[in-house]
């Protein structure tokens, strides 16, 4: 661990207060139209991604540098699963350290970006085929804080969490997601969070680089079915074969790259980074459609 990298990034507590959590959470409130923001499925992996200076890290940063500053961002992280679907409405949300087992380092840092009470009642109005609910209780957890400050360092972009509903279908996930469309052109940045393969039952530690076969040949037909819109395979991806299976035994990390797929446009340029599988059953693989 770098820990000069750690105490930086602790460092950042104080500047949402110093910007104003109340103002830059209202700042969406009469948001002008703009060209549409990029989307992003983010491969967060280890929580201690967070605070390393390593190669995943790194390809984060270098994405937010090229982002546009966007108004506010909408993050759906696997980690935030709900029966019915919510959005964080406070004004302030909480930093979650949503594991155990960590350094106390990890456990010390706060990412205090504003919440914004607008962009929920905004996401709750652009979804019409299931009701959105309104949540005071749950904060940032670690799929989105932990990348975000990757992306955003000062703590500076009110942040939004939406949950994962349980009970929907992963194309009904998929169908949510093209509702949200409407945001994208409001200047809000749509990031997803999870892995597309991700089986912590199997894990090698032996293998910190390298990944299973049924991992790699899964992760491979999974970028294939991205660059080529194979879109209703990967929502329909129970029936892809054994090593998807292998690679997907529970949904929630998978789902948030349906919600960056739904809100593709056609013919919108796609690239992938931090294309590698490592623990042999954890693919890093993240992509930008914009």
């Amino acid at each position: 661990m770098d820990r000069r990298k750690a105490l930086q990034l602790m460092s950042i507590a104080p500047l949402g207060a110093a910007f104003g959590l109340r103002e830059l959470g209202r700042a969406v409130a009469d948001l002008p139209s703009t060209p549409p923001l990029p989307v992003l499925f983010l491969g967060h992996g280890s929580p201690m991604n967070a605070i390393e200076d390593n190669e995943f890290s790194r390809g984060w940063q270098g994405i937010g540098k090229d982002l546009p500053r966007p108004h506010a961002i909408l993050c759906i992280s696997a980690h935030w699963e709900t029966r019915g679907t919510f959005v964080t409405g406070m004004e302030k949300p909480r930093t979650i350290h949503d594991f155990g087992g960590f350094p106390q380092a990890l456990f010390d840092v706060q990412y205090p970006a504003p919440g914004s009470p607008t962009l929920a009642e905004r996401t709750q109005q652009a979804v019409t085929s299931t009701h959105i609910g309104i949540d005071h209780q749950w904060g940032l957890d670690h799929g989105a804080w932990s990348v975000i400050i990757h992306l955003f360092p000062k703590a500076d972009v009110p942040v939004v969490q939406l949950s994962l509903d349980r009970s929907l279908s992963p194309q009904q996930h998929y169908e949510l997601a093209r509702e949200l469309a409407v945001l994208r052109r409001k200047g809000v940045l749509i990031i997803g969070s999870g892995n597309m393969v991700h089986n912590l039952g199997v894990i090698d530690w032996r293998n910190p680089e390298g990944g299973y076969d049924w991992a790699i040949e899964a992760n491979s037909r999974m970028k294939e079915l991205i660059m080529n819109e194979g879109h209703a395979q990967l929502a329909d991806y129970t029936r892809q074969g054994k090593a998807f299976q292998l690679s997907i035994p529970t949904p929630e990390h998978y789902l948030p790259l349906l919600y960056v797929l739904g809100l593709k446009d056609r013919k919108e340029p796609v690239c992938l980074f931090n294309d590698r599988t490592v623990m042999g059953s954890i693919a890093m693989t993240s992509v930008k459609v914009g």
